[in-house]
């Protein structure tokens, strides 16, 4: 027979073993990015980087909050189809991106739709079925420019990324790219069919429920792009987002003299948002460094040298964006109780 206590405890430790697996698998692969890594090596890189480069990275990854406003302004519209006021979205967009750099459980999604529900106003629903659309087309866009760079990569013809050759790879991102296209728009325009495909792929009917609730807020939000206009300044400002992006990480490796093309950027950025998809830490610390150090040997980069940049640009990025949520935390009346708010 269990007790009350007993539930209690079952229940905190539902609600914290994602954030216990994420804290496993960070700590995890940080250390195999550290294998084989000099610390002496690493300091003496970070001492002798290129401060100019370094900066202008910084200022490029930066940029690409502002970006991410003017697509948001498309996707979220009020009941009248009017564009919301930038200042609230953007306060929205501060607060969520420095949460995800301090809290755990990608707690910033959440805390970004509820403030913008908050201060634009506008409805939660509507806020959330926009965050999705947005991870849809960033989706969208990160694998087509992943299948570009692989198609055009420079990387030596005995490169393969797990046990993969790169030919291989360009192929099953594309396939990828070319599903959730086809995904999205079964949902748009025959939402009756993707519920049934749901119901035959989960029997279980909660299982599918959720996935169906989920489908239709993305759909929703799919609906405002109706407008070829929008939809085209959408997909426009989506690639100017992920090219900035990486060009940021492009002007990063000037500061370290790490000889990769731009094209080894963009798969960089690819695989680099794969790999942060998974459980971690706050910040990503950990799978963010991996994966470069990972990416950066298959062109022959050293791990002491790749671990440098990863970590110099992992941190040099994380500060601005986490001064700038800070600041609208600071500037808002509320602002502290929307974080305390959004995370009950």
């Amino acid at each position: 027979m269990s007790t009350p206590d007993a539930g209690i405890r079952r229940s905190l430790l539902r609600r914290s073993l994602p954030a216990i697996i994420g804290v496993g698998l960070s700590v995890g692969l940080l250390a195999w990015a550290l294998h084989d890594v000099s610390l002496s090596e690493v300091l003496r890189h970070i001492r002798s980087a290129r401060p100019g480069p370094l900066t202008v990275s910084v200022i490029l990854a930066t940029i690409t909050f502002p970006i991410r406003l003017v697509r948001w302004r498309l996707l979220l519209r009020d009941e009248r189809g009017q564009a919301l006021a930038a200042g609230p979205l953007w306060h929205a967009i501060a607060l969520g991106f420095m949460a995800n750099n301090v809290l755990p459980l990608r707690a910033g999604e959440l805390i970004r739709s509820y403030t913008a529900a908050r201060l634009a106003p506008a409805r939660f629903t509507t806020v959330i079925s926009s965050v999705a659309v947005e991870r849809i087309f960033d989706g969208l866009t990160v694998v087509s420019l992943l299948t570009l760079a692989l198609f055009s990569s420079d990387l030596p013809g005995s490169a393969a990324i797990g046990g993969r050759s790169v030919a291989q790879l360009a192929r099953i991102a594309g396939a990828m790219g070319l599903v959730a296209l086809l995904g999205a728009a079964m949902v748009v325009a025959a939402p009756e069919t993707a519920e049934r495909v749901v119901r035959r792929l989960l029997p279980h009917s909660r299982s599918a429920d959720r996935v169906i609730d989920l489908i239709e807020g993305v759909r929703q939000g799919l609906g405002v792009l109706r407008s070829p206009a929008r939809l085209t300044k959408v997909v426009f400002w989506s690639l100017v987002l992920w090219l900035v992006n990486a060009f940021a990480f492009y002007v990063g490796f000037a500061a370290f003299d790490i000889p990769v093309s731009y094209s080894g950027a963009l798969l960089l950025q690819g695989l680099l948002v794969l790999g942060i998809s998974i459980p971690s830490t706050p910040g990503f610390f950990g799978p963010f460094e991996a994966v470069i150090v990972a990416v950066l040997a298959l062109y022959g980069v050293p791990g002491s040298l790749a671990f440098s940049y990863a970590i110099a640009f992992h941190i040099t990025t994380f500060i601005p964006i986490t001064l700038l949520g800070l600041w609208s935390m600071a500037r808002l009346p509320e602002g502290y109780s929307v974080l305390r708010g959004s995370s009950a």
